[in-house]
């Protein structure tokens, strides 16, 4: 599995690579258009995405946007029959709320450590970039730190016991803000029953919500996320 490891991380290089050769060539204003243009393009195409085995890993599908008017109009949810995503004017983020999760919202002023297991797809090259859902990191998940300062998200990638998949690829303890978006939405708990299930989400982030690396080289990325509360 180490070598799963290596391969992701030679990977990303190579991406960087890539999109460092692009930035040379191109202003941040064709760089955005072209990521505008690439995030329109997953949008509308019948996504399905595959793992290193050729398996579906996720079936995407089209996607159907709705305003964030009906969202709250929906008691915000999206619904998964219809493949709903809204989409926030404000930050560009699409969100899928495939499962809002057990337990209880993070209250104003509250904290809490949540493992987050997921599938980072890089919509600009059609791959996957990284992934915390394979064996190799079920004993180092992606812990993440978070607080609920009235309303405001903030966050860091807890790294006591060396860090999780995002933290070891990318050497930032910074959790995505477009990751951050969910968390007005869904619980926060554990699975104690056998319906009783985490929460689960999808999201298109662009550039300025993603990683660092995502805004140097202005790529938008494809998650697939369940959020689950650190065993107390």
């Amino acid at each position: 599995m180490f070598v799963k490891h290596k391969l992701s991380t030679l990977f990303l290089l190579s991406v960087l690579c890539a999109f460092t050769s692009c930035s040379n060539d191109e202003t941040y204003a064709e760089q955005k258009e072209r990521e505008r243009e690439a995030v329109n393009s997953f949008i509308n195409r019948n996504i399905v995405i595959l793992d290193n085995e050729g398996e579906v890993l996720i079936n995407v599908g089209h996607i159907n946007v709705i305003s964030e008017e009906q969202f709250y109009s929906q008691d915000s949810t999206t619904n998964v029959d219809r493949n709903e995503y809204v989409l926030f004017g404000n930050t560009g983020v699409y969100m899928q709320i495939v499962r809002q999760g057990v337990g209880e919202k993070l209250k104003s002023g509250q904290s809490k450590q949540v493992i987050a297991r997921y599938v980072e797809y890089n919509i600009m090259r059609d791959s996957i970039q990284s992934r915390n859902d394979i064996f190799y990191y079920h004993t180092a998940p992606d812990i993440i730190d978070i607080t609920n300062n009235y309303g405001t998200f903030t966050a860091s990638f807890n790294i006591t016991d060396g860090g999780g998949a995002m933290y070891r690829l990318y050497n930032s303890r910074e959790v995505p803000a477009g990751w951050l978006v969910p968390f007005s939405y869904i619980r926060l708990g554990r699975q104690q029953t056998e319906n009783g299930q985490i929460a689960k989400v999808r999201l298109i982030v662009p550039h300025t919500q993603g990683t660092s690396d995502a805004r140097n080289y202005v790529y938008p990325c494809f998650y697939e996320i369940l959020y689950q509360e650190v065993r107390q």
